[in-house]
């Protein structure tokens, strides 16, 4: 995980010709805590720079005489190695911060600054910054566990497991190792990869006072590429919700990420859904398998489905938030296919019908993932899983 002392020694190079300004912005952020500050007023010498100290953000002013931020941005992406060019854009016309951002830029502060928001912006951009940089670590690993599948003999074989145990500990630590307290609400979650690795995830985040988001996912494929891409998608997702970005801006990203990075075969199904203390919530559903939601009062399940893309296909695709309403005593059951594709000896599959009637059932006393689980232990019969298995339970419990 990124500490604070991580963030606060992350190198910062301050770009601007007046001088007056570069005092005031070294002043804000020295005051913030930050300990590697550098500054230039020569534009010419920003790209050197960068190119020999790698800094892990940049504010940029656009409007220089002689060399304009644009070109400074266009001259850096030669030069970065890393997915976005760490650049927070400085500017006072409105006009320029569309184009900033199609430029490269992460994002950008008005002129005269808000110091609230100028701290904040810098801190967003640098945790995005460092969680990306751990993550290509992680995947680096996973990629080298990958290669050591080839290996064939007694040793190679032995090695091969001690890596794979190492990427299982790496994709669970990614997973939550608790499920956070939500007022008025009993969450519950269980993941199984088919191997040691899968493509299936889960998260919870508090995202104010009272409220949360929770979210599951299914990444296509199964075992080490799954889990690649599944790592890559929890990583900026953390990221993106952690620095405050709105939950369908969020995925509007990942899915632009997705597009450009991902084999074209690679997708990812997703249900994420905010919830409030009184059980006001809404869900976006990116293709993702029907999500039941059970009514205590009456009984009766509902099915909140569907009607849009997968991530990671369409760089065009848009998604639309739905209302929905937990009373007490509700619960919200959201679960990959391999819980209801998963198969016995003779290649019958589990179904829904069986998942509904485990949730009409036990939903309403909070014992639903212990049945759930031994219902699914008793129709298998020890036969061999085929798919993740992954399911998240929010029962609203006052």
């Amino acid at each position: 995980m990124i500490a604070a002392t991580d963030i606060l020694a992350a190198k910062i190079l301050i770009v601007d010709d007046k001088e007056a300004n570069v005092l005031l912005l070294e002043k804000i952020l020295r005051i913030a805590g930050y300990t590697s500050v550098h500054s230039t007023t020569d534009p010419n010498q920003v790209c050197e720079l960068h190119r020999n100290n790698s800094y892990d953000l940049i504010l940029l002013d656009l409007q220089m005489p002689g060399m304009d931020g644009f070109q400074i941005m266009e001259g850096l992406k030669g030069i970065e190695s890393r997915a976005n060019v760490p650049v927070l854009v400085i500017t006072a016309q409105p006009a320029h911060k569309l184009r900033a951002l199609e430029a490269g830029a992460r994002d950008f502060v008005s002129k005269p600054f808000d110091l609230a928001e100028l701290r904040a912006r810098v801190r967003n951009i640098l945790e995005v910054r460092l969680y990306s940089d751990e993550l290509s670590d992680t995947i680096k690993l996973l990629e080298a566990t990958r290669e050591t599948l080839r290996l064939q003999t007694l040793e190679e074989e032995r090695h091969r497991e001690r890596e794979l145990t190492l990427a299982q500990q790496t994709q669970e630590s990614l997973l939550p190792s608790t499920l956070p307290a939500c007022e008025n609400f009993e969450i519950q979650a269980f993941s199984q990869p088919t191997r040691y690795v899968g493509g299936d995830f889960y998260d919870v985040l508090h995202t104010g006072p009272g409220q949360w988001m929770g979210l599951l996912a299914d990444v296509s494929g199964k075992g080490m590429p799954a889990a690649l891409l599944s790592s890559l998608v929890l990583g900026a997702l953390s990221s993106e919700f952690r620095s405050g970005t709105r939950s369908l801006e969020a995925l509007q990203r990942v899915n632009k990420l997705l597009c450009e990075k991902s084999m074209p075969a690679q997708f990812v199904t997703l249900f994420q859904f905010l919830l409030g203390p009184d059980g006001t919530g809404e869900f976006i559903s990116a293709a993702h398998n029907v999500a039941y939601l059970f009514r205590a009062a009456t009984g009766k399940i509902e099915e909140l489905a569907s009607d849009s893309y997968f991530l990671g296909m369409f760089d065009f695709a848009a998604w639309e938030p739905r209302p929905f309403h937990l009373n007490t005593g509700d619960s919200l059951v959201v679960y990959s296919d391999g819980l209801t594709d998963a198969e016995n000896p003779r290649h019958e599959c589990f179904g829904e019908q069986r998942l509904r009637d485990i949730v009409r059932t036990h939903a309403g006393d909070g014992s639903m993932k212990e049945a759930l689980l031994h219902e699914l232990a008793a129709f298998t019969e020890g036969a061999p899983q085929n798919d993740d298995i992954t399911f998240l339970l929010v029962r609203k419990s006052s």
